[in-house]
């Protein structure tokens, strides 16, 4: 997914099945109706187009979703009232800042393939977001995506205790003597 999308707050992360919206710039119906229809667990994953003109979304919305046990959203486009989500504890990434509100009146679509920060995306498909980077896979891919990141960990592990023990990176990883050339 491109940069732009980032969490309001440090320490955001996100993992869950995508509940995907598209909704017209400038009109959250589409939003509140996905919410409605929210299991726990899953993550709102809105088209807003990548607007920036308002912020569809706000403290309000954001306990809404809390409560209805929503694992966190990412918008293509604003949100409002970012210092009061982050107080809440409820994971949003979005593409910037924007205090004004919307018109509830474009029923929108949910659970239809959507594209956020150039990434297709699909009901159900997995997303997972953090500090670093938000991505998605089929649902289908999840077994064999945590056995490859099981994998990648315990090497990691490895090497983190070699190079507490005093080895180099060089040497680990079998890259050179370390000799400068």
């Amino acid at each position: 997914m491109d940069a732009p999308l980032k969490a309001l707050a440090p320490g955001m992360a996100l993992a869950g099945p995508a509940l995907t919206v598209r909704c017209l710039p400038g009109d959250n119906l589409a939003l509140h109706l996905a919410m409605a229809q929210a299991r726990g667990g899953e993550v709102l994953v809105v088209d807003y187009g990548g607007s920036l003109a308002s912020g569809p979304f706000g403290e309000i919305m954001a306990l809404a979703c809390q409560q209805r046990g929503i694992a966190g959203m990412v918008i293509d486009g604003a949100v409002r009232d970012s210092a009061q989500i982050a107080a809440l504890g409820f994971p949003v990434f979005a593409r910037g800042l924007n205090i004004r509100g919307t018109v509830k009146r474009d029923r929108g679509q949910i659970n239809v393939p959507v594209t956020i920060g150039g990434l297709a995306i699909a009901p159900g498909d997995i997303v997972l977001a953090d500090a670093d980077a938000i991505v998605t896979l089929a649902a289908d891919d999840l077994p064999a995506a945590l056995a490859a990141a099981a994998a990648r960990a315990a090497r990691e592990a490895v090497i983190m205790d070699r190079l507490r023990q005093g080895e180099t990176t060089l040497s680990i990883l079998g890259l050179n003597d370390g000799d400068r050339t």
